[in-house]
């Protein structure tokens, strides 16, 4: 069953949300060549406890729990990467920030890819084709509509661009738990899905590849890479679906 959310679940939700926003936004600043990905952990984590949130991505995961705050993924990495003080950022790379905060019981979640000083316009087009699919999967996130509207909007976007979408990683409901039903694709498989319903709440999250949609997981059992070692982009928003339109709660 998938949850709707009460005008105080909402409320907790946009707290949530408002911390991950401030620190996808004063995390840019941070993202330079020579940093590491495991000081940008640190910061972060001290950042999200001083706005009085908890870091929903470290301990996560029973058999083998997610050992940091932050998910820091470059170049050909999807998702899922797991910071390191040997993991240092070099002119030209890209960096996905994944952000999970828990406030009073309830989940934000949230996506950039960073741009390491100058780098290729390929990888430009790459990040702005991803961007702009979230934007449109986004837009068509209303209520009356079908989950497989977003995933058509998102997979439409991307292929006109040139790139692919994966298919093995999805968005996914959000509340009282990071991951909730339902499941949200970013490939359009040309089903309608579920009917979309005022006070749905959802993590939608395009990850897309420069070259094919394959994926696969490293032996640390976390970061997931494209299977032919192109440049990937990954941006996400925690949407609430209302009878106005949708509203992104990842925004300061």
């Amino acid at each position: 069953m998938i949850p709707l959310k009460t005008d105080h679940e909402l409320d907790l939700m946009r707290q949530a949300n408002r911390i991950v926003a401030v620190i996808l936004d004063e995390i840019e600043e941070r993202i330079r060549p020579g940093a590491s990905t495991l000081e940008l952990d640190a910061w972060a984590e001290g950042r999200i406890r001083a706005l009085k949130g908890i870091p929903a991505f470290k301990g996560y995961g029973a058999a083998r729990p997610f050992p940091a705050s932050l998910c820091t993924s470059i170049n050909d990495e999807v998702v899922h990467g797991i910071p390191a003080s040997g993991r240092l950022l070099r002119e030209g790379d890209i960096v996905g920030i994944d952000v999970g905060v828990v406030y009073d019981g309830y989940h934000g979640d949230g996506a950039r890819t960073y741009a390491v000083g100058a780098v290729t316009p390929k990888a430009r087009e790459l990040m702005d084709a991803c961007r702009r699919s979230l934007e449109l999967g986004i837009s068509a996130a209303r209520p009356g509509g079908h989950l497989g509207d977003i995933a058509k909007a998102i997979d439409g976007c991307v292929s006109r661009a040139g790139f692919s979408v994966v298919r093995d990683l999805s968005g996914h409901g959000i509340g009282r738990s990071l991951h909730e039903e339902p499941q949200v694709l970013n490939h359009y498989d040309g089903k309608r899905g579920v009917r979309l319903k005022s006070r749905m709440t959802l993590a939608i999250e395009p990850m897309i590849n420069a070259g094919g949609w394959q994926v696969r997981t490293l032996d640390d059992g976390w970061t997931v890479v494209t299977g032919d070692g192109s440049l990937s982009a990954h941006y996400e928003h925690t949407v609430a679906l209302t009878d106005d339109g949708p509203e992104i709660l990842t925004r300061c």
